[in-house]
C-alpha cells in the first residue's frame, strides 16, 4: 500500500532539506584556560568569546579598523583627554539583566584597579575617572590626551562585564553578544548559542561549537571527514596543497598582528648581555624556520610590528643572519661556552620552530635545553614567573609594541628611555608625529636586541567551501561568527 503525502507537506520537506544549515564546528589548536577575557592572557579566550560572546565600547573590523559596538557613538574634548560615550539601548546581559552606563564604569574601574587580574591593564592606565551622565552616556576622562583611547576599547580585555555574573565568566561567561554559553566539555570543546534577546543584527547561526585538535594529523582527518566544518587556523600548512585541490573545501590565507618571536629573559645573566643577544639574532635563518616550520608561509620581520601595519619600519637587515658574527660577539663576551634553557609553548610554531632554532644555535656554539610545555604551564612559569631563558611564542595582541614598556613584562626589557618614549607616544593625538614616534621604537627595541625577531605569523585556515564570512586576516584573536554563514 502506497502512503501519499500532501503536495504541501512534500514542498515543506524539500524546502527543509535545501536550506542551509544553521550550526557550525570550528576546530581549535588551543583550550583556552577559562573563558574571562579580562583576567585571562591566553589567546584562545578571544578566539572564542570576542565578538560573539562578549562586547565592548568599541570593536575591531575583519580590517583592522575601529568600529561602534556598545557605544554606538563618541565624542572627543578637551583635547583628546575627554571621551563621551553614547551607549546603544535596549541591550541586556545574557542572564536578562540590563546593560547600561553603571556597568560600563563597573567594569572600566574593575579594569584599572590596583588588584585588577585583567592582563592588559596598561590599556587603562591612562584613566581617571569614570562617570556616569545617565544610564545610555559614560564620560572617560584621561590623565593626558590618548588618541589610541577608541583603539584600546576594542581590545578582548575591555569588554563590558556586568557586577551580577563577573564572578563566574571563567566558566560561565555572561556577556551582551549575539551568542551565549551553553556548554563546555573541557578537553574537548565549548558551545555558544544564539541569543534570542540580542540587541543588534541577529546571526545566521543558531550554534557554534569549537573543538579542541592540537595535533595537525588529527586537524587533517577531522577537516576531510567533515567532523569540523573549518579550522580558522589551521596546524598543519604542509597539507594545504590536498585541500587546494579537493573542491570540498577552500583554503584561507592571509596575515595576523602576530609577531613571532624568539622571546629572551632580558633580565638574567648571561641574557642581559647585549652581545649575547646580539649573538643569537645574527644566528637565526629566519627563512629556514619560516620554510621548515611553516612551509613557507610567514614574513621575516627585524622588530615587532606588523608589516602589513603603514608605519613599519624593515630593520631585518640589523639582525641578518650571520654566523660568524654570532661567534665574533660570543667570544668577546666571554661566552663560547654557554648553556640556555629553551621552554617552548604547544603551538606548531614554536615545537617545530624551536628544534630549527636550537639547530641554529648549537651551529655557533649556543646549547640549549629544550622543554615542551603545555599552555597553562606556559603562563605560569614563563609569562608570569619570569623563569625562563628562551622561549619562543608569537604576540597575537594588536600593535602591542608597548609591552616592552612594562616593568614587570616577561622578556624584562622597560628601559627608561623606551619608557619615556612610549610616554610620549601615549600623549601625541597627531598622525603624523605617532608615526614618527612608532619608527622611533621599532629600531630602538631592534638595536637593542631585546629578542630574536622571527616572522609574521600567516593565518592560514581550511573551511567547507560552502561557508562564508569567516576572517581572512587577523586583526586581533578572534573568530567572529557575526558575519558566517552557509550558502546553498
Amino acid at each position: 500500500m502506497k502512503t501519499l503525502i500532501p503536495a504541501a507537506a512534500f514542498a515543506l520537506c524539500a524546502a527543509q532539506a535545501m536550506a542551509a544549515p544553521d550550526a557550525i564546528t570550528l576546530g581549535m589548536v588551543l583550550e583556552p584556560p577559562n573563558l574571562d577575557p579580562t583576567a585571562g592572557a591566553a589567546a584562545a579566550i578571544d578566539e572564542v568569546v570576542y565578538a560573539n560572546l562578549f562586547e565592548g565600547l568599541t570593536r575591531f573590523g575583519p580590517d583592522g579598523s575601529v568600529a561602534p559596538a556598545l557605544a554606538r557613538s563618541w565624542d572627543v574634548s578637551e583635547g583628546g583627554s575627554v571621551y563621551t560615550f553614547h551607549l546603544v539601548t535596549g541591550a541586556t546581559f545574557h542572564d536578562g539583566t540590563t546593560f547600561d552606563a553603571e556597568d560600563v564604569k563597573f567594569s572600566l574601574d574593575r579594569a584599572r584597579a590596583a588588584d585588577s587580574a585583567n592582563a592588559q591593564k596598561a590599556l587603562f592606565a591612562g584613566i581617571t575617572e569614570v562617570e556616569v551622565i545617565d544610564p545610555a552616556t559614560v564620560k572617560v576622562t584621561l590623565a593626558a590626551p590618548d588618541g589610541a583611547f577608541p583603539f584600546k576599547m576594542a581590545w578582548g580585555d575591555a569588554v563590558i562585564v556586568a557586577p551580577e555574573s563577573v564572578d563566574t565568566e571563567a566558566t560561565h561567561p555572561v556577556g551582551t553578544g549575539p551568542f551565549q554559553f551553553a556548554d563546555w566539555l573541557q578537553g574537548d570543546h565549548v558551545t555558544l548559542t544564539a541569543y534570542p534577546g540580542y540587541w543588534g543584527e541577529k546571526p545566521a547561526l543558531s550554534t557554534a561549537t569549537f573543538r579542541f585538535i592540537s595535533d595537525p594529523t588529527a586537524a587533517f582527518a577531522a577537516m576531510m571527514s567533515g567532523d569540523v566544518d573549518a579550522f580558522p587556523n589551521f596546524p598543519a600548512p604542509e597539507t594545504l596543497i590536498q585541500f587546494q585541490s579537493d573542491p570540498r573545501f577552500k583554503v584561507i590565507v592571509g596575515s595576523t598582528e602576530g609577531e613571532t618571536i624568539l622571546a629572551m629573559n632580558n633580565r638574567v645573566a648571561p641574557l642581559n648581555d647585549i652581545k649575547l643577544r646580539e649573538a643569537i639574532a645574527h644566528a637565526i635563518n629566519r627563512q629556514e624556520i619560516i620554510d621548515g616550520a611553516m612551509f613557507g608561509y610567514g614574513t621575516p620581520i627585524g622588530t615587532h610590528f606588523a608589516p602589513h601595519n603603514p608605519d613599519y619600519v624593515d630593520l631585518t637587515g640589523l639582525s641578518a643572519y650571520d654566523p660568524e658574527l654570532s661567534k665574533k660577539l660570543l667570544g668577546e663576551a666571554g661566552l663560547e661556552d654557554v648553556t640556555l634553557r629553551l621552554a617552548l609553548p604547544p603551538p606548531t610554531y614554536a615545537r617545530r620552530g624551536g628544534e630549527i632554532v636550537a639547530a641554529q644555535l648549537a651551529a655557533v656554539g649556543i646549547k640549549t635545553q629544550i622543554t615542551n610545555l603545555e599552555w597553562a604551564q606556559w603562563l605560569e612559569q614563563v609569562f608570569k614567573g619570569h623563569d625562563f631563558d628562551l622561549t619562543i611564542v608569537s604576540h597575537t595582541e594588536p600593535m602591542d609594541i608597548n609591552i616592552y614598556a612594562r616593568d614587570d613584562y616577561y622578556f624584562g626589557y622597560a628601559t627608561p628611555t623606551f619608557k619615556a618614549l612610549m610616554g610620549d607616544l601615549e600623549g601625541t593625538t597627531d598622525p603624523t608625529e605617532r608615526s614618527t614616534k612608532l619608527k622611533e621604537a621599532q629600531k630602538m627595541i631592534a638595536k637593542d636586541y631585546v629578542n630574536a625577531y622571527l616572522f609574521q605569523l600567516a593565518k592560514t585556515g581550511v573551511a567547507n567551501a560552502k561557508i562564508e564570512g569567516l576572517w581572512e586576516n587577523a586583526p586581533t584573536q578572534a573568530n567572529d561568527l557575526t558575519g558566517v554563514r552557509w550558502t546553498d
